[in-house]
């Protein structure tokens, strides 16, 4: 099954995703605990798809989002300004002083380094967005009147309170409704869901949207612990080559599109972390009956591994939007991705041109 693309010219939009955008504060070469200074970025999974879109590749995006109005959510807009994503679809709700009815999501992240895995601590609890509720956003008014190609959201969204899911459902169901190509992230996060029922209530919530997606993205993690799909020896390195064994992973995008057959792309990243700042990279997408492998990259040298899957998607989608094939697209969001970890916060730094040499597969010889 084949993509059925709204025209470019049709549509104010190329992607809108929807979901939470939080104030990242990094404590750079540092440590969270022991840190007095952090620099602050904006991120968040589905954001961050919208932002790399683009910065990198150039297309028009917005978010649906909501932020308490104070100034801390003020330095967020201020942030996403320079992303240039488009913040006309952003509620702002009014604050009460102090949090007690509503607030904004921080999210203290350090990077990692060599046996020190990466570490995030968030802080998002009765924040702005958790607290929307189906009908507060006119959705037929975003995918048909302004016109939308493609929606964008994902789990992290979803595990965010009793509401999001429904209304990511009903985002979903309109996109739909309105010819809009769908892609959802599994984005597992066990500190998200540990405390509303664990990997059971992560199961059931994407198991009821999972039915209604078009392009399914995520890791051999999201996979299992999202949908239950166990396949032994994911994520394994190739015995004497140092390549990503992606047999086991292809048996799992499998039982995937079999499972849910309105699946017309699924795609996942292959990491193996030999330490915080030397991975294995590579990524699998199936579309059209066949599978489409991005050349392994093996000891990728990583500076912030955050954000690496969700400019994996961007770059994956750019691929499909663009009209380039399954192939250009895998490359691409593998290129892209992998780029992203070579700077410091959530969000892409690096160009298309960039993305086209890693591609093909440049080297790191000085650009003059």
């Amino acid at each position: 099954m084949s993509l059925n693309l709204k025209p470019q010219t049709s549509c104010k939009w190329d992607l809108v995703s929807l979901g939470e955008v939080m104030l990242r504060l990094d404590p750079g070469v540092g440590r969270v605990a022991t840190s007095r200074t952090f620099q602050a970025w904006e991120g968040g999974g589905e954001y961050n798809v919208a932002r790399g879109l683009k910065r990198c590749f150039g297309l028009r995006t917005a978010i649906v989002t909501a932020l308490a109005d104070n100034p801390i959510g003020r330095l967020v807009e201020d942030l996403m300004f320079q992303g240039g994503v488009d913040q006309s679809h952003v509620r702002w709700v009014k604050y009460d002083g102090v949090g007690r009815t509503v607030r904004n999501g921080l999210n203290f992240t350090e990077r990692g380094f060599g046996v020190r895995a990466a570490l995030g601590c968030s802080d998002r609890g009765n924040t702005a967005i958790s607290q929307l509720t189906p009908g507060q956003i006119d959705w037929d008014a975003i995918f048909q009147t302004e016109g939308t190609r493609w929606f964008h959201t994902g789990g992290i969204f979803a595990a965010l309170s009793e509401t999001t899911p429904m209304v990511a459902k009903e985002a979903i169901e309109a996109a739909h409704r309105n010819g809009v190509i769908v892609s959802y992230d599994l984005n597992y996060r066990d500190s998200l869901w540990k405390s509303i029922g664990g990997k059971a209530r992560a199961l059931e919530v994407n198991s009821e949207l999972a039915p209604l997606v078009d392009v399914m993205l995520g890791n051999e993690e999201d996979f299992t612990a999202s949908l239950g799909f166990e396949v032994e020896g994911l994520g394994d390195i190739a015995e004497h080559h140092g390549e990503l064994d992606t047999a086991n992973f292809r048996r799992m995008i499998e039982k995937a599109v079999a499972k849910y057959p309105n699946f017309k792309v699924v795609a996942t990243t292959l990491r193996n972390a030999r330490t915080a700042t030397v991975n294995d990279w590579g990524a699998v997408c199936y579309a059209n009956g066949q599978f489409y492998e991005a050349r392994p990259m093996p000891g990728l040298e990583i500076l912030d591994r955050v954000g690496g899957g969700d400019s994996f998607a961007s770059g994956l989608i750019y691929g499909f939007l663009a009209e380039k094939g399954p192939q250009w697209a895998v490359d691409c969001g593998c290129a892209h991705g992998a780029l992203a970890m070579t700077t410091p916060g959530d969000t892409t730094m690096v160009t298309l041109p960039e993305v086209e040499r890693v591609m093909k597969g440049g080297t790191a010889r000085v650009l003059r």
